[in-house]
C-alpha cells in the first residue's frame, strides 16, 4: 500500500486546478443506459470510482473509454449483453445501485446487488426502491440482490414524495422517470449541484424536466432519449477542501474553475472563521485574515454545508482560537477521524453526532490512517499545518475522490510526497 507523508512549511501560494465532480460523473455515466446512442461526458475526473463504474457499465455489454488523458468518457449502450450488476463490483462503492432505474425504465428489468462503499453509516436504499415501486415496479429483496421488474408497458408516472431527502434516490428516481409513461413530480427533492447537471444532460438527451434545483422536480415521460455530449459540473467537495489549505497554511491560493454558488454555505462558516474569499474570473481565490476563530457547523443536505466537508473543516478548527460544535446529521458514524487527529495534538471529544473541538496552538506530526474518503484528506490538511512530519497511511481511499492530490498541492509549495509503504 501507498502512503502519503507531509511536512508543514507555512503558507501556501499559487492556483489549483478544480476537476469534474465525481458524485456528478458517477450519477451522469449511468445515464447511457437510457438510449443506444452514443453519451459522451467533458471534463470527467480521474479517479479509482470512475474506473470502478466504467467496469460495472462494460460489465452490462456497454462500450465506455477514457479518451485524452481520461478526461473523456465516451460511452454507448446500443446491446446491453447483461441486467445484471453483481456483487464483485457493485460492492466498491454505493454510487453502483444508480443503474437500477435506468435498466429498469429502458428494458423493463434489472438485478443489482445491494452497494458497498465508505464505511460511514448504514445508508439503505429504500429510498431508491419505494420510488421506483410508486412507478409499477415490483421489487424482490433476497440472495443480495434488488431483483426489479416494470410492470407491461413499462414504469409509469406517478407523485413520490421523499420521507427524507436523499440525493441518490432523487438520481435514481429521475432517470427511471424520463422513460416512464405520463407524468411524474417528485416532492421533498435533493437540490444538489449534481441533480442539476444530471437534469441538464438528460434534457439534452431528449427529456423533458422541469423544477431541477428545487425540492419538486416534475418529469413527462418521452418514448426514447437519445445521444449527448455535456460537461461535468466542478467539483464542490474537492474546491472545498482545496480552498481549506490556504486557510490552515496561511498564504493565497487560486482555485480554478470554482464558483461560490456551489458552496454558499460552507464559504459564509470561512468568512465567521476569518478566512477571505474572492470571486474571479477564473475561479476563487482564498486567503487568511489573521488568525483562525472557532466557528459551530452543522451539515444539511444542499444549500446547507455539505457534510462532505465536515473532516476537512474539522482539521481547520483544530488550530482555531476558541471550541467549535461540529453537528453531522447526515450520516452517524463520520467522526472516525477524530481519533486520528487526536494523535496529531487535536482535542476533540465526540458524542453521538456532535464533536466538540477546542483549538490548540499547533498540531505536531505523526502516523495517523485514513478512515475514508473525506477522512483521508482532513489529515493531509492537518499535516500541511502540522511541525514535523505526518505519515498518512491507507491513502486508497484517497484515490476515489481526489486525482493528482500530491501534485496539486506541490504546485502551491506543499512539502508532501506519496510513497510505498515500508
Amino acid at each position: 500500500m501507498d502512503q502519503i507523508i507531509v511536512r508543514g512549511n507555512g503558507p501556501l501560494q499559487g492556483e489549483i486546478p478544480i476537476a469534474g465532480a465525481k458524485n456528478a460523473c458517477l450519477t451522469l455515466m449511468p445515464a447511457t443506459l437510457l438510449t443506444d446512442q452514443p453519451l459522451t461526458l467533458t471534463n470527467a475526473p480521474r479517479l479509482s470510482d470512475i474506473r470502478t463504474m466504467t467496469a460495472l457499465l462494460q460489465s452490462l455489454g456497454a462500450e465506455a473509454a477514457s479518451l485524452q488523458d481520461g478526461q473523456v468518457l465516451a460511452m454507448s449502450s446500443h446491446a446491453l449483453t447483461s441486467h445484471r450488476a453483481d456483487y464483485d463490483i457493485v460492492r466498491k462503492m454505493r454510487a453502483s445501485i444508480l443503474v437500477l432505474g435506468p435498466m429498469l425504465a429502458r428494458d423493463g428489468r434489472a438485478e443489482v446487488s445491494l452497494p458497498g462503499g465508505c464505511a460511514i453509516g448504514a445508508r439503505p436504499v429504500d429510498l431508491h426502491l419505494k420510488a421506483l415501486e410508486a412507478m409499477g415496479a415490483e421489487l424482490d429483496l433476497r440472495d443480495g440482490y434488488v431483483h426489479a421488474k416494470a410492470p407491461t408497458g413499462g414504469l409509469r408516472g406517478a407523485v413520490v414524495d421523499f420521507p427524507l431527502v436523499s440525493v441518490g434516490a432523487t438520481e435514481n428516481a429521475l432517470m427511471a422517470a424520463t422513460l416512464a409513461k405520463g407524468t411524474t413530480v417528485l416532492k421533498n427533492a435533493a437540490r444538489e449541484p449534481e441533480i442539476v447537471d444530471l437534469a441538464r444532460c438528460l434534457r439534452a438527451m431528449g427529456a423533458q424536466i422541469e423544477g431541477e434545483g428545487t425540492s419538486t422536480i416534475t418529469i413527462q415521460g418521452v418514448d426514447a432519449l437519445h445521444g449527448a455530449t455535456h460537461p461535468v459540473v466542478t467539483d464542490r467537495i474537492e474546491l472545498g477542501t482545496y480552498m481549506l489549505a490556504p486557510a490552515i497554511c496561511g498564504g493565497e491560493v487560486e482555485c480554478l474553475g470554482g464558483r461560490i454558488e456551489l458552496l454558499s454555505a460552507f464559504c459564509e462558516k470561512l468568512d465567521e472563521a476569518g478566512i477571505d474569499v474572492t470571486e474571479t474570473a477564473r475561479g476563487i481565490k482564498v486567503s487568511r485574515r489573521n488568525s483562525i476563530r472557532a466557528v459551530n457547523v452543522t451539515t444539511e443536505p444542499f444549500p446547507g454545508f455539505p457534510t462532505d466537508l465536515q473532516a476537512q473543516f474539522m482539521a481547520l478548527m483544530c488550530v482555531a482560537e476558541g471550541t467549535s460544535v461540529l453537528e453531522e446529521t447526515i450520516f452517524e458514524n463520520r467522526f472516525m477521524h477524530a481519533p486520528e487527529l487526536t494523535r496529531m495534538g487535536a482535542r476533540i471529544e465526540v458524542h453521538g453526532g456532535h464533536a466538540t473541538v477546542t483549538g490548540v496552538d499547533g498540531l505536531r506530526g505523526a502516523p495517523v490512517m485514513a478512515t475514508d474518503l473525506r477522512a483521508s484528506v482532513s489529515l493531509i490538511l492537518a499535516g500541511l499545518a502540522a511541525e514535523g512530519q505526518t505519515t498518512v497511511s491507507r491513502v486508497y481511499h484517497l484515490d476515489r475522490g481526489y486525482e493528482h492530490v500530491v501534485r496539486k498541492l506541490r504546485g502551491v509549495g506543499a512539502h508532501i510526497e506519496r510513497v510505498k509503504e515500508e
